[in-house]
């Protein structure tokens, strides 16, 4: 037998508290806590006692309860996670309804990420760092080995930062967003500068600049900088973003969220694709053809890295947009070809447009950066996302992360082992 789908009503209709929650399945103070998540939207009647809801909302909200429902009770579904920070379609994606590629080209980083956070827009607003909070994760930056990766400093820095804050276990608004603007400055702070420079202040990407580039930096290269940094905040529920809303609905502190986050990006088809699209582009770059280069990746086996994006059937809108400021720059002129060569080679037999991981490694090439330096870049970008996911997640049920394992070992009772 088919569940009965909700009734349609007037578009114009306003249902009292006792048939929303009738139609939503829920008590009515239930219908209330939809109201303080911003889930749905009441008006009080004029009376004063009481509230009404639009018809639509309510009967939306139930369909999605429905098809949430359907997705974790083992029937195959996809987890699906309700939010209000990140849509992606039609190969575009959006910050809380807002063209993302259209905020990074206005705004910056730290403008970006407080628009994530807060839904308002504050200009000029710079993130710095407590010294106490920085001098703690230099010293445990310090005490790694020479060999250690970006994530590993970034990842100790933060577990550094947590210790020195007490009021870490706070997981008000008030209190995890001054965490956030605190937090991203620190780690940025408590990497080794490849430059010593005086002026290690300003906009978070020139404090960044100095430890990814020993080459002066001129003001076209600083704005593709910041750019890649708020194009990169946010994408949804990528595995590193689930990561944390897992975290954050055990109730983990946001330093412990934002770890677990880097975690998770340390893999191969994660944050370090850009690594791999770097070190493709220097082959390339060296032997100034992209033919023979594709036809070893290839013959090896492997992916070529830096084309396609599952989520975008067309053109990855962060490549273009990064790619158009990088254009700007006339020591990236040669990446920019080797780039180009790499997407039309490959297009031979798989037309897949560039992604950002190819973007970000004509930027981190052509500016004398390293090879891991896309995978720093997209982690300090990435944290502010994380921290809104967070934010988010403490205002849910705690533990709603936690889906159910399908057995699939000997059926028991099994004897006991020799």
């Amino acid at each position: 037998m088919r569940d009965q789908e909700p009734v349609p009503r007037d578009a114009d209709r306003r249902l009292s508290t006792k048939e929303a929650a009738e139609l939503l399945g829920v008590k009515p103070e239930t219908v209330y806590a939809y109201v303080s998540r911003g889930q749905l939207s009441s008006r009080r009647v004029t009376s004063g006692r009481g509230s009404t809801f639009d018809a639509g909302e309510v009967e939306a909200l139930a369909r999605r309860n429905k098809r949430e429902s359907a997705g974790s009770s083992g029937s195959g579904g996809e987890l699906s996670v309700r939010t209000r920070i990140t849509l992606i379609e039609s190969d575009r994606y959006y910050f809380r309804g807002v063209n993302a590629v259209d905020l990074a080209a206005r705004h910056t980083y730290e403008e970006v990420a407080e628009w994530l956070w807060t839904g308002r827009m504050r200009p000029g607003v710079t993130f710095t760092a407590p010294a106490d909070s920085v001098a703690v994760a230099r010293r445990a930056v310090a005490a790694l080995p020479e060999h250690a990766a970006p994530t590993d400093l970034l990842r100790v820095a933060t577990i550094a930062a947590a210790t020195a804050d007490p009021l870490r276990f706070d997981l008000s608004e008030d209190a995890v967003l001054g965490t956030a603007r605190t937090l991203i400055p620190t780690l940025v702070a408590a990497l080794p500068p490849v430059r010593h420079d005086r002026r290690d202040e300003g906009p978070l990407a020139h404090r960044l600049w100095i430890r990814l580039s020993g080459q002066d930096a001129d003001e076209a290269s600083l704005r593709a900088l910041d750019a890649a940094l708020a194009l990169l905040v946010d994408h949804d529920l990528a595995a590193s973003t689930l990561a944390v809303r897992v975290a954050a609905s055990a109730r983990a502190h946001a330093y412990a969220a934002v770890s677990a986050g880097l975690g998770v990006i340390e893999g191969p088809l994660h944050g370090a694709a850009s690594g791999l699209a770097h070190r493709l582009l220097l082959d390339v770059l060296d032997q100034g053809d992209a033919a023979p280069v594709i036809a070893d990746e290839l013959r090896a086996g492997h992916r070529i890295p830096g084309l396609g994006h599952r989520l975008y059937p067309g053109e990855d809108p962060r490549a273009r947009a990064l790619f158009t400021l990088l254009e700007r720059i006339p020591r990236a002129e040669p990446a920019l070809l080797a780039a180009r060569d790499i997407v039309e080679t490959t297009a031979r037999h798989a037309p897949l447009h560039a992604n950002v991981d190819l973007a970000l490694a004509v930027l981190t090439t052509s500016c004398g950066m390293p090879s891991t330096a896309g995978e720093t870049v997209f982690a300090v970008a990435r944290t502010a996302g994380w921290i809104a996911h967070a934010l988010e997640e403490y205002g849910e049920r705690p533990l709603r992360m936690r889906p159910s394992g399908l057995y699939a070992g000997p059926k028991p009772p099994q004897p006991l082992p020799e």
